[in-house]
């Protein structure tokens, strides 16, 4: 009987997730962010242990943690998390691991979703750690499986490099469970490895250089590269979802594929460069893959500086091929993003316009308050940046503007990074005092309604414990702390802020109403969850 398993139509994100599944990942956490959001989801629904982290930064020492224990592990992050993560990430290669441990990087060129357009791959020669990139939903699944591979042979994180339309687009995969069932965790000491002091770091630095000298040798043979044949003068490098807009843009020309894309093979792709007149490189975002291989002295051409901006398509990729640096179309104008109606965020943006306040913002469907009707929003620049930018402001400004100063941010975005921010607020408070607004709202709105450690529900929606914000905010010494209904106490909303204002000290304002599109689902958790608890009491 064949016992193959029957193919599925399956985004990158769902083949991920399969893969981890099939590779007895034991561990999957992460923060939500999109494009990456539904890689745990999926893990979960598949029966996986999923988890979702405070933030990034915890994601990644947690699954470090579960990989010193030689479980495999899968940690997930949209690319500005990686930014989040990265103090822990430098140090991972240095350390290493014993169970496989695979990091996704969800990168968003164009900005679909995102506060930047950053380019992840500059951060795999950054911190030494081997990175390789699936072009289609198939390869997500089985360059997952590969990275665990690799990963616990030469016992190092390695980062999956995903964009959005891997992430997002679907087709067809077959499964293959492929990765022999991983040993049972077992705690094995190894001080030297693990304890990063500087005499221990001197000597893992140079195990971590020779280990990646082992892996670029390995890649000039390595499968995960494959030549698609062609014709002609012009040859093709490309990488990721870039290699099919290639394909498909110039199906004749040869192409070298990429799949470890760091460290690079330079001398296949030395002996590729050679049998043509030029050869291209197709690549989103920066001209990071011809710049790495010009400076390895192997010439290759690269787009057009405008061509940095935004996703690659087929008719983009003709362009860069043929040459042509005429100005692009410009693109259609969508109908712009709002606060749905009936948000309970829509109150406090409307009381912060009429008060005439400077809002330091966050990251976040809040940050919706930037636009028309409400231009209540100043400053954006990062998870959890509204109350340390805020409380600059007011360190900065005269006195009677630096009382207009507000901070406004998140539930989930508070947990994230904004304690510390509440910490600086009473250890430096500023003359005027300071005003904070946590918009809780009950859930992860903008990246799908998820979770986080402020709800009291687990990434399945099953019960955990909840961080009482105002109970942290008295902890951490602020003494005007105070909690409103939005839409039954308009009116007393904007007295706190106006009272708040003027106090002349810190203040915070947790303005409480469930999302507009998640309170249907919460409240069916709650009874679940209470109908659970009740069944097991009896």
């Amino acid at each position: 009987m064949d016992q193959t398993p029957p193919r599925l139509l399956l985004s990158g994100n769902e083949a991920i997730a399969r893969a981890a599944l099939d590779a007895g990942v034991g561990l999957g956490t992460g923060y939500p962010g999109t494009p990456s959001t539904e890689i745990l989801e999926n893990f979960a629904l598949l029966g996986g242990h999923a988890q979702w982290a405070p933030n990034e930064k915890v994601a990644l020492e947690v699954g470090l943690g579960a990989a010193f224990a030689g479980a495999r592990v899968l940690v997930t992050m949209k690319h500005v998390g990686i930014n989040v993560a990265a103090d822990p990430l430098f140090t991972a290669t240095y350390t290493g691991v014993d169970g496989g441990l695979v990091l996704i990087s969800a990168d968003d060129p164009g900005m679909a979703s995102s506060q930047n357009e950053q380019d992840n791959r500059h951060y795999a020669p950054a911190a030494r750690i081997p990175m390789i990139e699936p072009s289609d939903s198939q390869e997500a699944y089985d360059f997952m499986l590969r990275a665990l591979e690799l990963s616990e042979r030469w016992h190092l994180p390695v980062m999956l490099r995903l964009t959005t339309r891997v992430c997002h687009s679907k087709t067809i995969v077959q499964p293959a469970c492929t990765l022999a069932a991983p040993p049972l965790p077992a705690w094995r000491a190894d001080v030297p490895s693990r304890v990063m002091i500087p005499a221990y770091a001197r000597p893992a630095h140079a195990r971590l250089l020779g280990k990646i000298a082992e892996i670029a040798r390995w890649n000039e043979d390595s499968t995960l590269n494959e030549e698609w044949p062609g014709e002609g003068p012009l040859g093709l490098i490309a990488a990721g979802v870039a290699a099919m807009h290639a394909r498909e843009a110039a199906p004749d020309v040869p192409l070298l594929k990429l799949g470890l894309t760091w460290p690079l093979p330079l001398e296949r792709i030395r002996a590729f460069v050679a049998r043509f007149e030029r050869v291209i490189a197709i690549e989103e975002g920066d001209p990071w893959m011809a710049e790495t291989l010009r400076a390895a002295g192997i010439p290759v051409q690269s787009k057009p500086e405008p061509m940095r901006l935004g996703e690659l398509d087929v008719a983009r990729v003709r362009r860069i091929i043929s040459g042509d640096t005429s100005p692009e179309p410009a693109a259609t104008r969508g109908k712009p993003p709002q606060l749905c109606q009936g948000c309970p965020h829509r109150e406090s943006f409307m009381a912060l316009k009429k008060l005439d306040c400077i809002v330091a913002g966050d990251i976040g469907c809040y940050t919706l308050g930037v636009l028309p009707p409400f231009n209540a929003m100043h400053t954006c620049v990062c998870m959890g940046g509204s109350i340390t930018i805020g409380l600059g402001l007011r360190h900065a400004l005269p006195a009677d503007e630096a009382r207009r100063v507000v901070s406004v941010i998140g539930d989930s975005t508070f947990i994230h990074s904004g304690i510390t921010g509440l910490v600086e607020m009473v250890y430096n408070p500023p003359p005027t005092g300071h005003v904070v607004l946590v918009l809780d709202n009950g859930t992860t709105a903008m990246t799908g309604l998820q979770e986080h450690p402020g709800t009291g529900r687990s990434l399945d929606h099953t019960p955990a414990h909840r961080v009482d914000i105002e109970a942290l905010a008295r902890a951490v010494g602020i003494q005007r702390v105070f909690t409103v209904d939005p839409i039954k106490e308009a009116d007393r909303l904007e007295a706190l802020m106006v009272e708040s204002l003027a106090a002349g000290e810190p203040s915070l304002i947790v303005v409480r109403r469930a999302c507009i599109l998640a309170a249907g689902k919460i409240r069916q958790y709650e009874k679940a969850n209470q109908q659970t608890a009740g069944t097991a009491a009896e």
